[in-house]
């Protein structure tokens, strides 16, 4: 297999959700795998809708999932190449003017339709002379441009569909420029993807239809044989069944970010949903990498459910070593001989990682302690075992108290909790207690 390079193509007309984050991980994987190159490349052509702000925060959002690009490129810089291309097809006799406005075109469909025709442009405009050009031109009409298919069945091995072909002969001339000169997507892409040495496209499957059309590009343009290869995999949907959509901003990886989840665990769940491997957390992209394999996606849509998000980041978590942890831990001033026990403790009750902040206040900091049981309280403050204290110290102290008070179970442990860390729940106590440490415990005692 050649050396791959792939491109992720965002438009920057709002911001990327987990569905865009798929593609971006499908091919950055891929890359890696490969030894290859990612282009993150922006299609904004679009100049009315494309804004600034969406294309830097596609970049902070792809280096939040650990993407990196190796080159970043933007096709609004690039319109002289587009227009060469442009001219090229023009003298091979496969780009050609067209005059009818879109309500023309929409009555001819109709009545195509109803007589049962295929609802495909009739390349009218080829029939044109050059005086009716002239003349069309001269009452104020501006030509679109189309793309001459040749009419064949076009094949392609899909990385994901197999073995693929689509009729040309049953599509219409794609337009490649509107009447106003602006490009649409089919030609800036192609031209693009020759001039970087783009390898393999990978994209959802909603782009399977434009492959034939894009293959008859690449070859008029770079020559036969030298279009790249083609993976379309299937489409993340919402829990609902509903498509995903960059402008409502629905599971945008902005909000998920903002809402504290890993973003390892994004990255498996957008990856591995839908596909052979089971959805797992993951404690690094190069873990992820080796559950990868692009062949093996379904071809059913996956649906993307908020709730197993929620789980596996909590799950992501729970996996990542302190080394992994260190560097976000220090950024909030968990640092020093008790940050290692203290995550190795408290990981497996976070659901985000923020909550460390609060955990780490009942180790290092004031709290409120909550006094159920006043009495035993008392005793137990009487029965607390002298320091060093270590993991065993929990478990000697409350074996004295339950020997002491014949309590057991909740009633042994529940005021204890409370009472040391003014919470129902958490980490084992075992674990806390040598890091409250014998001071803060006698404090929080009645």
């Amino acid at each position: 297999m050649r050396t791959p390079v792939v491109r992720f193509a965002p438009s920057p007309t709002g911001r990327i959700h987990i569905g865009n984050a798929r593609t971006a991980l499908f091919n950055y994987l891929f890359a890696r795998r490969g030894h290859g190159r990612f282009i993150l490349r922006f299609d904004d052509t679009d100049a009315e809708r494309s804004r600034e702000e969406y294309a830097a925060a596609i970049e902070v959002d792809l280096a939040w999932l650990g993407i990196q690009p190796d080159l970043v490129t933007r096709q609004s810089q690039r319109f002289p190449a587009y227009a060469a291309a442009a001219d090229k097809l023009r003298a091979l006799g496969r780009l050609y003017p067209c005059f009818e406005t879109a309500e023309e075109l929409d009555r001819r469909r109709k009545r195509q339709i109803g007589r049962g025709l295929p609802p495909i442009y009739d390349r009218a405009a080829l029939g044109l002379t050059s005086d009716e050009r002239a003349a069309l031109e001269a009452q104020g009409r501006r030509p679109h441009w189309r793309f001459k298919l040749e009419p064949r069945i076009v094949h392609w091995t899909d990385l994901v569909r197999g073995e693929s072909h689509i009729d040309t002969a049953s599509l219409s001339d794609p337009v490649l420029i509107r009447e106003d000169g602006s490009w649409l997507y089919t030609l800036p892409s192609v031209v693009d993807d020759i001039d970087l040495g783009v390898t393999h496209v990978i994209r959802g499957e909603d782009h399977v239809t434009n492959t034939a059309v894009q293959i008859e590009l690449f070859e008029a343009l770079a020559g036969p044989g030298l279009a790249p290869a083609f993976g379309h995999h299937n489409l993340l949907t919402a829990a609902s069944g509903e498509g995903l959509s960059k402008r409502s901003g629905a599971l945008s990886i902005g909000s998920l970010r903002e809402a504290g989840v890993e973003p390892l665990a994004v990255a498996a769940l957008a990856v591995l949903t839908g596909t052979s491997a089971s959805v797992q957390p993951v404690r690094s992209l190069s873990e992820l990498m080796s559950l990868f394999d692009i062949a093996h996606t379904s071809r059913q849509s996956a649906r993307f459910d908020e709730h197993d998000l929620t789980a596996l980041s909590a799950r992501t978590l729970l996996g990542l070593d302190y080394e992994s942890a260190r560097d976000r831990l220090e950024a909030h001033d968990i640092l020093g001989h008790k940050a290692e026990p203290f995550w190795l403790a408290v990981r497996g009750n976070l659901t985000q990682f923020l909550d460390v902040v609060g955990w780490w206040r009942v180790v290092e900091g004031d709290i409120t302690p909550v006094h159920e049981d006043a009495a035993f309280l008392a005793e137990a403050r009487a029965a607390l075992p002298e320091e060093p204290w270590d993991h065993a110290t929990f478990g000697a102290w409350t074996a004295r108290l339950k020997q002491e008070t014949g309590r057991k179970g909740k009633a042994l442990f529940h005021p204890l909790r409370l009472a040391l860390t003014g919470r129902e729940n958490g980490p084992e106590m075992a674990a806390l207690l040598p890091l409250i440490g014998r001071l803060r415990t006698l404090a929080r005692l009645p």
